[in-house]
């Protein structure tokens, strides 16, 4: 049976793996289903139909599944949060259910969401990701996999973060941060993230492609649509057109540019 502390509720209508630990004042609402392993802290409020997968830990007071911060937003709507494996959620973080009727909140696997992490609804996160203290994302965000998103930064809704980006800490994002690269300030690129490429095992050659198709796209004087068809002219490695793809398939707020200090 789980170990659920005397003082937690939890529904009879939950569906809990049976070595899943809940701690003091915990409330795990009916509907919400937790993987094994899993240990919830203390005066944690798991609701919203949120299924959990294996081996997360979620820490003290900590809110998932909770309504969206729309004022249109109906409570009937049914909706939930979807949580993988292997995430370490940390104090006070906030992960709202779906807008959507039907519609979820997803979170990867390996994800280490910091104290007071906010996900609103509809955010859409890969894995192997960490967020520090106090990031908010809001809603309809797309986060690919090995993000870093430095303490206090912000995010506007509807954007995309590519894989292996890297967000300085306090920044304020309102526009799509491309695959590889890393962003500070207000919407400002400063380059790549040549060391995450590096420890993420990218071959040299396709670093270098990374590298070449970063600096066609935003060192080369010329406008986007120019510098994209510049490259259709070229042959490239699988990881560099996933970085032509970002700017090709940039979100409805645009993509960044280069601040004029950058590399």
């Amino acid at each position: 049976m789980p170990e659920v502390h005397p003082s937690a509720i939890v529904s009879e209508r939950a569906r809990l793996a049976e070595d899943v630990t809940v701690g003091p004042f915990s409330i795990i609402d009916s509907g919400v289903e937790i993987g094994p392993g899993s240990v919830i802290g203390a005066h944690v409020w798991i609701t919203g139909n949120s299924k959990l997968g294996a081996n997360n830990s979620v820490g003290y007071g900590s809110i998932i599944g909770a309504d969206p911060q729309d004022v249109s937003f109906n409570a009937e709507t049914h909706s939930n949060v979807e949580i993988g494996d292997n995430n370490k959620i940390r104090e006070y973080v906030t992960i709202h259910r779906s807008a959507s009727d039907g519609g979820s909140t997803i979170v990867g696997d390996a994800n280490f969401l910091m104290t007071g992490v906010h996900l609103a609804h509809d955010v859409q996160m890969g894995s192997n990701n960490a967020l520090a203290n106090n990031v908010l994302i809001a809603g309809h965000v797309k986060l690919a996999d090995h993000v870093f998103l430095g303490g206090g930064s912000a995010f506007h809704q509807f954007i995309h973060i590519g894989q292996y980006a890297i967000v300085q800490g306090n920044a304020v994002v309102s526009r799509d941060v491309p695959p590889y690269c890393m962003a500070h300030g207000r919407n400002e690129l400063a380059g790549l993230n040549v060391i995450g490429l590096r420890r993420g095992g990218f071959a040299p050659k396709e670093r270098s492609d990374i590298k070449r198709a970063y600096q066609l796209l935003f060192r080369s004087g010329g406008n986007m649509a120019e510098s994209l068809a510049e490259a259709d002219k070229t042959e490239w490695t699988d990881v560099a057109k996933l970085l032509l793809h970002s700017a090709r398939h940039a979100s409805r707020k645009g993509i960044m540019s280069r601040s004029s200090s950058a590399g």
